[in-house]
């Protein structure tokens, strides 16, 4: 006695009863006998390699059409969802739309389980368990289906939570009937089929004796018979255009059955709100940058890591502001009042990196030492483009990760190799070196606190890191010639640079540093960032 338990990864069961709109928002509560033969039927053909119903299979459909299956559902619940559906035309310039009702049984994770209370022979048990093992929706194609066969099944009534109608049996005030699509018994087809056949022929019978029957004749019989398929199996196999063609009203081979369920069995009621749960702070979100053709020379060049980062920014607050005040520390480095933070730079930084070495921004690291709340994150991770000053065209973006810092250090190859430099191996290091031009934040001063030493070493007590030990300015080279390219100067709030020059830097520590550094102007958004060298 076979018994299918099928559950939906989705949580979600989508069907349609038969003889209802998908807009009338009716959930097809349980799967009807009807859908579940003709999904094992499509799944033989598309998995079994099946050019036409095998021995083996033909006689499993025949043995499971000719019973009535019972059901134990889980607890489900009715949900829809609206949307306008284009329609492929336009109405004053415009493409128009339809209001579309999506209706489904929320299940979650429990499964429905599926008895036929027949036997099945060896051969017929292997083949319906592999092809519920191939088995990939049930119903609609977005109703993802899991199916297995399993063995042990109760077969008393009372494990079951829907079964059909029985006569002189009344489950009782907690029950009601519903009508489903099933199969009639082959042998009965069989008889009906007959009777059709013979009524449709009578008024074109064959001529008697020797004389042959003509050409036409002959076409007028076959398609008298044409709307009757051969046995319950061929109407299985017959679509919604062959029998709307012969003017069948509903498939050949079916009938409605009326069903007992439990009244609760599908419930409609007002949605929970569910007990929001908090959500931990992360201190990095990586985001990949694409174009929309994937084209990766259209992406932005390294020298326009400022203006990216400005942009980028000014996208993410905006989704946390949605027209209103800004309350975000992390993001805007201002506090309630809307006075900047003295925290030690533990607000957002803004980093675009070119993680594999094309000379082209491929990702941004948004870093907070003090973390992103959850209004941060679901504005980073929600975010789906920015922009390019003069592009081809908007730029893609798509959550890649997000955790702590030394989560970076996970990525594939080529790009984590980069990541080791901009962060230095896990032990630090002492030598660090401008990936981005070091633009000061002071007129440097020849002596006192302002020197260009003492302007580094400011922004380095500042972020908690050890003063360097030696600076070297590098001269001009092919590493460092592209740094004149670089935009310089913010466009969106803050003063100019007082010295709009990009300088390249080596640093030298006595004691291992671990990055991510960021130092002097813009350094929020891209510039003075370093490497480290092993």
């Amino acid at each position: 006695m076979p018994t299918l338990r099928l559950r939906f990864p989705g949580g979600r069961y989508h069907a349609t009863p038969w003889g209802h709109h998908v807009n009338e928002g009716q959930i097809e509560w349980p799967p009807s006998p009807w859908r579940l033969l003709r999904a094992l039927v499509a799944c033989g053909f598309a998995t079994q390699s099946w050019n036409e119903i095998p021995p083996t299979a033909r006689q499993l459909l025949e043995k499971l059409a000719g019973t009535l299956p019972s059901y134990r559902l889980p607890s489900a619940s009715a949900a829809h969802s609206r949307h306008f559906m284009p329609t492929g035309s336009l109405e004053k310039g415009r493409e128009k739309t339809t209001l579309v009702f999506d209706t489904w049984a929320d299940l979650g994770d429990d499964a429905v389980e599926v008895h036929w209370d027949c036997k099945l022979a060896e051969e017929e048990t292997i083949l319906l368990g592999q092809i519920a093992d191939c088995l990939g929706y049930l119903g609609r194609s977005e109703s993802w289906v899991e199916a297995e066969l399993v063995t042990s099944t109760p077969a008393t009534l009372n494990a079951f939570d829907a079964f059909p109608h029985r006569d002189g049996i009344w489950p009782g005030p907690e029950w009601e009937q519903l009508s489903l699509m099933a199969a009639v018994s082959p042998p009965e087809y069989g008889q009906w089929r007959q009777n059709a056949v013979n009524r449709a022929l009578a008024p074109l019978p064959l001529p008697g004796g020797s004389r042959k029957p003509s050409a036409k004749l002959l076409k007028d019989r076959a398609k008298a018979v044409a709307p009757y398929p051969e046995d319950l199996v061929d109407c299985l196999l017959k679509d919604t255009a062959w029998w709307k063609q012969h003017r069948w009203s509903q498939p050949p081979g079916s009938q409605r059955v009326v069903y007992w369920r439990r009244s609760g069995a599908l419930e409609v009621g007002v949605p929970q709100r569910r007990a929001r749960h908090p959500v931990r702070r992360v201190q990095m979100m990586l985001l990949a940058l694409t174009t929309p053709s994937g084209n990766r020379s259209a992406l932005p060049p390294c020298s326009r890591t400022l203006p990216q980062a400005e942009l980028l920014h000014r996208a993410i607050v905006g989704r946390v502001a949605q027209g209103r005040r800004v309350q975000c520390p992390e993001l805007t480095g201002r506090d309630e009042q809307g006075k900047p933070l003295r925290d030690g730079h533990r607000h957002a930084h803004i980093l675009p990196v070119d993680l594999d070495g094309d000379g082209h921004l491929d990702h941004i690291i948004v870093y907070a030492p003090m973390g992103f709340g959850e209004d941060a994150q679901r504005a980073i991770r929600t975010l789906r483009r920015t922009w390019t000053k003069g592009g081809a065209g908007d730029l893609q973006v798509a959550l890649a990760g997000s955790g702590d810092l030394e989560a970076l250090r996970w990525l594939p190859d080529p790009l984590d190799r980069r990541v080791e430099q901009l962060l230095a191996p896990p032990g630090g290091a002492r030598t660090w070196v401008s990936v981005t031009p070091f633009v000061p934040p002071r007129f440097v001063k020849r002596r006192g606190a302002n020197t260009f030493v003492g302007q580094v070493n400011a922004e380095l007590a500042s972020r908690g890191l050890p003063l360097v030990a030696e600076l070297e300015m590098l001269p001009a080279s092919t590493d460092t010639l592209g740094f004149r390219h670089f935009v310089r100067r913010r466009q969106h709030g803050g003063a100019p640079p007082p010295l709009d020059v990009g300088f390249a830097l080596r640093l030298r520590f006595t004691e291992p540093v671990q990055g991510l550094m960021t130092l002097g102007y813009a350094s929020h958004f891209g510039l003075g960032l370093f490497a480290g060298e092993a």
